[in-house]
């Protein structure tokens, strides 16, 4: 049994049927509204894979909703999905892709646009167990799993902005477990991703949005 953990075998505490199409569905939404940073007005889902196959018999579209309204996958709501939206306000839309992409078999493409207009896209995947994968924010590739406290910075790419970001955490005691930077190119649009051992404050969280912002003014 070496290398499985409890929750490998047992999968995680969901709203059923499936820990891939509706657990893993319902987190990658809900990632994707917290790097989106708002609650969308509209949201638009591209299906691939399995996900596009038999997703919607094993409530994978209800599940993305449920995740954009921040339900998370116990949720008892999460089989009213639809009137939950409606409810909040939420305009909701799907795409099927069936053509043969290198992705994974359960793949998502979520499209959400704000009040103000701005759209967020972000490509993930339902790995297994619950588990997701985050493997694209506007069309930048990522490496996003959702296990630990993650911080996602976008910001032009100009000397300082790492270690801007690192002393923040470290006078704050905040350890990172993983961190990686990902750019379109030098000078150009960047992303930095930070996972770390404790959850960052809104007031830490802030201070590095002020210091990243007068960076790059």
């Amino acid at each position: 049994m070496s290398g499985f953990s409890v929750f490998d075998i047992i999968g995680p505490k969901m709203t059923g049927p499936s820990s891939s199409h509706t657990a893993g569905a319902c987190r990658l939404a809900n990632v994707a509204r917290r790097i989106a940073g708002e609650a969308p007005k509209s949201a638009h889902f591209t299906l691939y894979g399995s996900f596009a196959q038999t997703g919607k018999g094993h409530g994978t579209d209800k599940a993305l909703i449920a995740g954009t309204l921040n339900m998370l996958p116990d949720d008892p709501r999460i089989c009213n999905a639809y009137d939950e939206a409606k409810l909040e306000g939420l305009a909701v839309s799907f795409s099927i892709n069936e053509e043969d992409l290198p992705y994974h078999p359960n793949t998502a493409k979520i499209e959400l646009t704000g009040k103000d207009g701005k759209t967020t896209q972000i490509l993930g995947a339902s790995i297994g167990g619950g588990n997701i994968k985050i493997e694209e924010i506007n069309g930048l590739e990522v490496e996003i799993t959702g296990d630990y406290p993650t911080l996602v910075i976008q910001y032009n790419d100009v000397p300082g902005m790492i270690s801007v970001v690192t002393h923040v955490l470290a006078q704050n005691h905040i350890n990172i477990a993983f961190m990686r930077v990902f750019r379109h190119g030098k000078g150009a649009d960047a992303y930095m991703t930070i996972e770390t051992d404790q959850p960052i404050s809104p007031q830490i969280r802030d201070l590095i949005v002020h210091l990243s912002d007068e960076i790059t003014a």
